[in-house]
């Protein structure tokens, strides 16, 4: 993997104030998906597929305090990303943002929830001086959305869970100054690998998943304004390998663009724009 210095943080420093967002996956994957968001003096947590524990031991690594984080937002009801919202909220105090659809989709005993502070998909939230934009995808969750933050003038994309490169999504990636961007399967893994037909159908389908070269495609694609850099996300355990996901943006921009990896089984780097 390639590491560009222009963009990672030595976490034993202090935040360098030349950067308006830092950002760090916790973990990325359907074994759970937790992202971290700083911007200015706003803390944000988006998604809660992990442990309580397990988030806060990965966000003390680079000596941020789960306890101060502002808000946790849910982009969709499937498991591995909501299962411990309720666990994140009673146990370090913060509001859950989702919307209604979300909350009574999910099939996860969540317990209950003290602060549930409702959205609608598309609507804008707003957190001091921080804004995060939901956009609607076509996922096959009840009421799924991904994110655009934006903090003085720097926008970051959270794209997973897409569905299908939906109508509108090629600007919104240009639009945004850094990404992460799903890359969740090789398609000649998932052809021949052990899943039974109907599931390889589904994640290959309008309401699944974006393979490698889909993604790359959409980066290859960006004429208008590429992303600094992107974070490949949401990668397969079965159906895909860090190398494939990263090679297939490498082949679609140059391997002097930087990518990055959110992994399935730990954090990443952090990064910054």
């Amino acid at each position: 993997m390639f590491l560009h210095a222009h963009f990672f943080v030595d976490s034993r420093r202090p935040p360098d104030t030349m950067f308006r967002m830092q950002t760090f996956s916790l973990q990325s994957g359907s074994n759970g998906n937790c992202i971290y968001v700083e911007a200015g003096d706003v803390r944000l947590l988006f998604d809660a597929g992990i442990s309580g524990t397990m988030a806060a031991n990965r966000m003390a690594h680079y000596g941020r305090d789960i306890r101060e984080v502002d808000a946790l937002v849910i982009s969709h009801d499937h498991i591995d990303h909501i299962r411990c919202a309720g666990i994140f909220q009673r146990k370090f105090g913060f509001p859950v943002y989702m919307t209604r659809a979300t909350q009574q989709a999910t099939w996860c005993d969540l317990g209950k929830l003290r602060d549930v502070r409702y959205f609608q998909s598309g609507d804008l939230l707003t957190f001091g001086r921080v804004t995060v934009q939901t956009v609607r995808t076509p996922h096959d969750a009840a009421d799924g959305v991904v994110f655009v933050i934006e903090f003085e003038g720097k926008r970051l994309g959270i794209f997973t869970d897409l569905g299908h490169p939906f109508g509108g999504f090629q600007v919104l990636l240009e639009s945004v100054d850094a990404a992460y961007l799903e890359a969740n399967y090789e398609p000649e893994m998932l052809e021949n690998g052990p899943y039974p037909p109907h599931l390889k159908e589904r994640i290959r389908g309008d309401g699944g998943h974006l393979s490698n070269q889909e993604s790359a495609t959409l980066l290859r694609a960006c004429s208008r304004r590429r992303p600094k850099w992107i974070a490949v996300a949401h990668l397969s355990e079965e159906n895909n390998r860090p190398e494939h996901a990263m090679n297939a943006q490498y082949d679609a921009v140059g391997r002097d663009y930087p990518v990055y990896l959110a992994p399935r089984h730990g954090y990443s780097e952090l990064l910054c724009i």
